[in-house]
């Protein structure tokens, strides 16, 4: 691995920020990265080590810290020493966040989803 750095795009999908590299990409291109505070549209910009990474994904801001760089998308354990989580506590406290960004989750035994959450739910895959 060349220690200049890894191109943005690949080490999203490595530290498992997003689930397939086209998607990151795409999240790059559309200007919801930035790096070091400053915008990213190029998907082969290279990160590394200490840079923090700014990402809005699906209404949520993650902040991180770069503590390494991948060499493959591992499991999550591997994925997550990539990384230092920065975002604010309250951003991770809010369940209605989590809610809005993953309405498919529900407690095991819940029984069937409400109207309410079922709209939820459709209207989230409406806008994949």
């Amino acid at each position: 691995m060349p220690t200049a750095g890894q191109r943005l795009d690949k080490w999203l999908w490595f530290a498992r920020i997003v689930k397939t590299r086209t998607l990151a990409s795409r999240v790059v291109a559309g200007g919801k990265v930035r790096v070091n505070r400053s915008r990213v549209t190029k998907a082969a910009h290279l990160v590394k080590p200490g840079d923090v990474i700014t990402a809005t994904l699906n209404g949520t801001v993650c902040v991180l810290r770069i503590e390494g760089l991948g060499t493959r998308r591992g499991p999550a354990p591997e994925a997550r020493g990539l990384y230092d989580d920065l975002t604010p506590p309250n951003q991770h406290s809010s369940a209605r966040a989590l809610r809005i960004t993953r309405p498919w989750l529900r407690q095991p035994g819940a029984g069937r989803p409400t109207k309410r959450e079922r709209r939820e739910l459709d209207r989230f895959l409406q806008r994949r």
